[in-house]
């Protein structure tokens, strides 16, 4: 791979690592193994940087490459896990209150409008800028940033979603 396009790999995970990184934590859960599967998702992308045509088409690359090296990693480990009578010496993570929050906040997100709700995604999940969600949209981006205020209003004030964790609130400033 000549520099210009090593370069251009380059400037690429730079720009889209947040999100990529998003993507992972969807997948594994957890940080350090969303950061793995990162890494190894964006190896196998550089060795098949100079055969991907369409540049648009990478993050759609690099997701399929996490997914099957997840999958893998997945079946890999199941065969290293065996039932046995004897507990472990260390307590086991429970993953269950992140599980609740992420649901909750699924719940939360489908009472807002539809429009609120993919502006919302668009700019916290996608990580996408105000400029670009505008051009999606079809909108200005004033309309983007009163739509997305609106919408982060809703979900602070949202009862139900208090409801469910009535110790997560904070003060507003």
């Amino acid at each position: 791979m000549n520099s210009t396009r090593h370069d251009e790999f380059r400037d690429y995970v730079v720009a889209r690592g947040p999100v990529l990184l998003r993507a992972a934590l969807q997948l594994t859960g957890d940080r350090a193994e969303a950061e793995d599967l990162l890494q190894a998702a964006l190896a196998k992308t550089y060795l098949a940087w100079d055969r991907i045509q369409d540049r648009a088409a990478v993050d759609g690359y690099v997701r399929r490459a996490m997914v099957n090296t997840q999958i893998s990693w997945w079946r890999r480990r199941k065969l290293d896990i065996y039932p046995t009578d004897e507990l472990p010496d260390q307590p086991v993570d429970d993953h269950t209150r992140r599980s609740d929050l992420r649901d909750a906040l699924g719940r939360a997100l489908d009472r807002l409008p539809e429009r609120q709700r993919l502006a919302v995604m668009l700019r916290y999940y996608e990580d996408m800028p105000e400029a670009e969600i505008a051009e999606a949209l079809g909108v200005s981006v004033g309309t983007v940033k009163s739509t997305v205020s609106r919408a982060m209003a809703k979900l602070r004030d949202d009862a139900a979603l208090e409801a469910d964790f009535p110790n997560a609130s904070h003060p507003r400033p």
